[in-house]
Order: C-alpha cells, then structure tokens, then sequence
C-alpha cells in the first residue's frame, strides 16, 4: 500500500467519510529498506479515509448429483468497504 491508493476490505461497521486506523501492520517496504515485524512492527499503523461500501460480483455455486435428481442453486456476493490509504505511520 502507498498513500494515496484504494483498496478494498471485508465490510467494516465504520461511516462513509470517516477515518480509521489499520492495525497491526506486519512488513513496511520503503524501496530500499524492507522492515519486518516480529510479528508485528511497533507502533505502526495505517491512517484510512472510508470512501464507502459496495457489493461485489455475485457468485454462483452450483451441486449436481447424476441420476438421483439432486440439483442446488446458490449465489454470493461479497460486502466490501472501499478504503483510501491518507497516512502510514512508522514507529
């Protein structure tokens, strides 16, 4: 992730327009230098502005069982929250 980017994340109970923090972040990369956490880095975090929530493609799945007229029919579609990266923090 970079400031600046937008991502995409399970569905999360926080209101469009509002910032929220990311936490704990496991590896920071700057180009050059990667850093590691063990398991996490301390005091690192990721500062986020919800741009807002959206449904993904429905998914279909679908069970057949030849011969014993067994057929199911069932669709998903995934709730996500859309997430614009402002701020990472390292500690």
């Amino acid at each position: 992730m970079a400031p600046g980017q937008r991502i995409k994340v399970d569905r999360m109970p926080a209101e469009q327009g509002s910032t929220v923090e990311l936490a704990p972040v496991l590896v920071i990369a700057d180009g050059e230098q990667v850093t590691l956490g063990k398991p996490a880095v301390e005091g690192a975090k990721v500062i986020a502005e919800v741009i807002g929530h959206e449904k993904g493609d429905k998914v279909l799945v679908y069970k057949y069982k030849s011969k014993v007229r067994y057929r199911r029919k069932k669709g998903h579609r995934q709730l996500y929250t859309e997430l614009a990266i402002k701020e990472i923090i390292t500690a």
